[in-house]
């Protein structure tokens, strides 16, 4: 049996699978910790992915390792290798007004086109424009930049600060992947290469791709990013304590939705409805995407296709929080909702409640409608709730199926899927056939799943394991009043 590894360092955690090859069962798992914030030490996951590996026994009897990460965090490097500042993620908001700058000076329709996004404040482009404008003395000594899972798997092969690292800081053998590139806003999904130019236009500096002879000293770095199934280097066998006696080889890595998709065997066809905090609707598709209006991020995907991508900012906690108010759990929870009829009698949930992204209302509040006498039940009130988080992600669905992306299958992930009546509920409000996979890390697996592919050149044809499959019950009277409501709030 054949081990590989799959690393997943998102942004509460560092998670580490450990699988074999041929099927993808799991064979050991391993934890860490990181701190809470929008704005870390790159250290803390360097010292998190060392103590999941130690914790899911080691990497031995590994043959490969691939690291997932979190997209868009911007790790500053100076010329030795050493971070300059915390990173910024993708959840740090203060580059909101830079990403207003950049539309107004290049427009939406061509950063559409030229990087496949409208620029947010998650995306990297925006961060470093951040930072030329309010840091300009860090901005000086920059000379590169990375992503977190970029960094973590040049750090595995034995590179960092130069006083820390077994091969020194060589900055040359920075690599990515395309799925976390194309979320940086400065690579292009069209061309499968950086535009410098909106580098250039971002941060008031010249850059040039890790690897280049030329103009090498003056330019800042950006990581050369590998194919999917590409060997990037071996794990530096002074890393870890017995792995000495083996070569581990390191794959390309991952964004972390792209390894999501890679870990659910997610083809053409499928979509990706993942109910967390925040509500994330994504599908494999063979064209990339350009959408001026910013509802739809153009991504690449790891796998050498695309990964159009709609992001909702309310998603499980409006269960929470009307759970709470009726003063319930989650079990008595479905069983009102499922005890109403479909459409909840007339009373709908435009679930604002932390304003939105998708449609684009940061500044939108929750409300309910359609209440009387008669309808206002405790019933109707749960369902109501369940009704408006799921409409809320159709309307991602319903982008990313305007952009010319078929959908055939929806996969529902997320620990608020595993409620029955939002099972049901789900095969109610959207029109395509409804699958749950098992709870699982699907962002680790992913990872090594493409751990096992650079083994053999083939993509690895894991089995997915499911627990619900709801009928079939399309109700499109239920998105219909939503839709009328929402849309008049």
């Amino acid at each position: 049996m054949t081990l590989v590894a799959g690393v997943d360092s998102s942004t509460q955690s560092c998670k580490v699978l450990i699988v074999d090859a041929g099927t993808g069962h799991i064979v050991r798992v391993g934890k860490a910790a990181h701190p809470d914030g929008s704005e870390i030490a790159p250290a803390h996951w360097w010292s998190a992915l060392q103590d999941a590996i130690h914790d899911a026994g080691g990497l031995a009897d590994v043959a490969a390792v691939s690291v997932a990460g979190q997209q868009h965090g911007m790790v500053l490097l100076d010329t030795e290798g050493r971070v300059l500042r915390d990173a910024l993620l993708w959840n740090d908001t203060r580059s909101a007004g830079a990403a207003a700058d950049l539309i107004t000076e290049i427009g939406a329709a061509e950063l559409a086109q030229r990087c496949g996004s409208v620029p947010v404040a998650s995306l990297t482009i925006t961060k470093v424009r951040w930072v030329r404008d309010h840091e300009p003395a860090i901005a000086a000594r920059v000379a590169a930049v990375a992503l977190p899972h970029d960094w973590l798997s040049w750090r595995l092969r034995g590179y960092g600060p130069a006083d820390q690292s077994p091969l020194g800081s060589d900055l040359e053998q920075l690599t990515t992947d395309r799925s976390d590139a194309s979320g940086t806003g400065y690579w292009s999904p069209h061309t499968g290469s950086y535009d410098l130019d909106l580098f250039r236009a971002a941060f008031g500096r010249t850059a040039r791709v890790a690897g280049s002879a030329e103009h090498a000293g003056t330019h800042i770095v950006l990581p050369k990013v590998a194919a999917p199934s590409d060997i990037t280097g071996t794990v530096h066998s002074d890393l870890f304590v017995g792995a000495a006696a083996v070569t581990v080889k390191v794959g390309a890595g991952a964004g972390d939705n792209a390894a999501g998709a890679l870990g659910l065997g997610a083809a053409s066809g499928d979509v990706v409805i993942s109910v967390g905090t925040s509500g994330t609707v994504f599908a494999v598709s063979a064209h990339p995407s350009a959408d001026a209006t910013g509802t739809i991020a153009g991504f690449a995907d790891a796998s050498g296709a695309y990964l159009p991508i709609a992001v909702t900012l309310n998603a499980a906690r409006i269960l929470s929080t009307t759970a709470g108010l009726l003063g319930i759990d989650f079990e008595e929870f479905a069983t009102l909702a499922l005890a109403a009829q479909p459409g909840s009698a007339g009373v709908v949930l435009v679930p604002y409640f932390e304003g939105e992204r998708t449609p684009n209302l940061p500044d939108a509040t929750a409300s309910f409608h359609g209440l009387s006498i008669t309808s206002t039940t405790r019933e109707n009130i749960a369902r109501a709730s369940i009704e408006g988080m799921l409409c809320g992600l159709a309307g991602g669905l319903d982008a990313i199926k305007a952009s010319g992306t078929a959908v055939e299958r929806v996969l529902l992930i997320g620990g608020a899927v595993q409620n029955t009546a939002v099972q049901i509920v789900a095969g109610q409000v959207f029109d395509a056939l409804v699958v749950v996979p098992t709870p699982g890390e699907y962002v680790a697996r992913g990872a090594a799943a493409q751990a096992a592919w650079l083994l053999t050149g083939t993509r690895p044809d894991w089995a997915l394991e499911t627990i619900a499959a709801p009928p079939a019950d399309y109700r499109p009277e239920i998105l219909g009043q939503y839709r009328a409501v929402a849309g008049a709030a």
